[in-house]
């Protein structure tokens, strides 16, 4: 069905179900009378979908913690590994769920996106619950849990069609958290749901045993109601329908490339972290009872701050595109990494201060939880900065591809609309693009915590953040050299202008 304006001239009034053709966001009047209602509600059940999409893609992050409690025999490298194979799956996803977007209509990718979800979740819930399932088939299960992490490349992209520029930030930004936040979702609901822990003593924990089960069945139910609602209540825009072949030729642009590195550090080191962190205080301040592994140990139980992170992050993300449309995405990105290097720095040198714990001895556990309280507040620092920077880098990306069409059109002609417009569109492909290469970091991370060249599990993760600092270093670099140096913007006006 496609509609046009069928209130007075002037006014937006597209119901949720169809396609709009008449899409206007940078003209204020349009914008103002109905525009932004409907992109208002696009953005709301985008949010839902892509909220679900997360909490899919990061199942496995606190339900491997829990798989030798119900009698599965993994090494801390196997889980290491099996939380990172849905981030890979999911990276690699995402290019063809942008390039989606324009072919089938930003609405009905998201009914199918949703849909798409039944696979990881019934097929989770089956291999939970049968004792004899071997590693191979969870590796094969949890890459299914990538389709999940490839709503976020499709529902920014959509979103992005919808809002004036100088409302994106904001916009990619809230519709970013809300999806990032399904990994705090997940990670704090999953073992209440599923009767693995209680919440501060609110809630006590099923004395029934563990169903893992649960959650996968709950969220299989969850995605059809997200289908069902972007059936109703979501638009597809005409103005949005372009070919993957002219969203390819973004892939020629040197920005496009620089973003997208800059989009390893920020949105990879959320996921990756998010991602790891239940298994990082599992194996750093919980030490199991060496007589018996399923019974009850000693330490810090990671149900209680393993979500803590994710919803940090992903608060602060919002947050970072704000700071972008008032200061620059540039120079806020800049001081993102100063944040995470200093970040990294300060949680490396909490683990070194831990007694390693070889002989699985409670005492030593006990010692070490003095140290928990650090450890927790240094790596929050960097999951917000890591927020902030996400919402900053994706501020960027409309704003540099406006500038580089502006460069060779007139304001006012036709000439200039239409190359807004194909920017438009660029800068969905460019989102996508980077948000694919950025998700890489939430697959390299995990791996690099679990590093099987490193026999001690404990020093690996120090070797680990080790290596991100100097990554971030060079992260910092490229943003300087190529963004914020005076040089730079005083060879490019336009930009410096416009506080990318």
């Amino acid at each position: 069905m496609t509609t046009t304006s069928e209130a007075p001239p002037g006014t937006v009034a597209a119901k949720g179900g169809t396609t709009i053709d008449d899409w206007r966001p940078e003209d204020e009047a349009f914008w103002e009378n109905g525009g932004k209602q409907v992109a208002r509600r696009n953005l709301i059940w985008s949010i839902f979908s892509e909220h679900l999409g997360f909490s899919v893609w990061l199942l496995w992050s606190v339900s491997s913690a829990m798989l030798l409690k119900i009698g599965f025999d993994f090494t801390p490298q196997q889980l290491f590994v099996l939380v990172a194979v849905p981030n890979l799956v999911g990276s690699l996803i995402r290019l063809p769920y942008t390039f989606a977007v324009p072919k089938f209509g930003g609405r009905n990718w998201t009914m199918i996106s949703a849909g798409l979800l039944l696979v990881p979740t019934l097929l989770f819930a089956w291999a939970v619950q049968n004792p004899d399932t071997s590693y191979n088939v969870f590796l094969l299960i949890a890459a299914t849990a990538g389709l999940g992490g490839g709503n976020f490349a499709s529902s920014m992209a959509n979103i992005n069609f919808f809002y004036p520029t100088a409302k994106k930030g904001t916009a990619l930004g809230l519709n970013a958290a809300g999806g990032n936040i399904g990994v705090a979702f997940i990670q704090f609901f999953l073992p209440i749901i599923v009767g693995g822990a209680g919440v501060f003593g609110l809630i006590k924990a099923s004395t029934g045993g563990l169903h893992l089960e649960r959650a996968g069945y709950l969220y299989a139910v969850l995605a059809l109601v997200g289908a069902t609602c972007a059936f109703f209540f979501m638009n597809n825009l005409s103005s949005a329908k372009s070919s993957p072949r002219e969203q390819l030729a973004v892939l020629k642009h040197k920005h496009t490339w620089v973003m997208s590195f800059l989009y390893i550090g920020t949105f990879g080191s959320f996921i990756g972290y998010s991602a790891a962190m239940p298994l990082l205080i599992k194996l750093n301040f919980w030490v199991p009872d060496p007589a018996n592994p399923l019974a009850p140990g000693t330490g810090i139980n990671f149900a209680y701050y393993a979500f803590l992170g994710a919803l940090v992050g992903s608060v602060a993300r919002p947050f970072g595109g704000w700071l972008a449309d008032k200061y620059g995405g540039a120079r806020v990105t800049f001081w993102t990494f100063v944040a995470m290097i200093a970040g990294t720095l300060a949680v490396l040198w909490t683990l070194s201060q831990l007694t390693p714990n070889p002989t699985k001895d409670a005492a030593i556990a006990t010692d070490n939880q003095s140290w928990f309280p650090w450890f927790l507040g240094f790596f929050l620092f960097v999951f917000a900065a890591t927020g902030i920077g996400n919402g900053s880098t994706y501020r960027m990306i409309p704003l540099i591809l406006r500038n580089e069409a502006a460069k060779t059109v007139t304001p006012g002609t036709e000439e200039y609309d239409a190359a807004m417009a194909k920017a438009t569109k660029e800068s969905s492909a460019v989102i996508g693009i980077a948000g694919a290469i950025g998700a890489l970091g939430g697959f390299l991370i995990p791996i690099t915590f679990g590093a099987p060249w490193i026999d001690n599990p404990v020093d690996a993760v120090k070797s680990a953040f080790a290596v991100f600092t100097a990554f971030y270093v060079v992260c910092l670099a490229v943003t300087w050299f190529v963004y914020t140096r005076r040089s730079f913007t005083a060879r490019v006006p336009s930009l410096a202008h416009a506080r990318v």
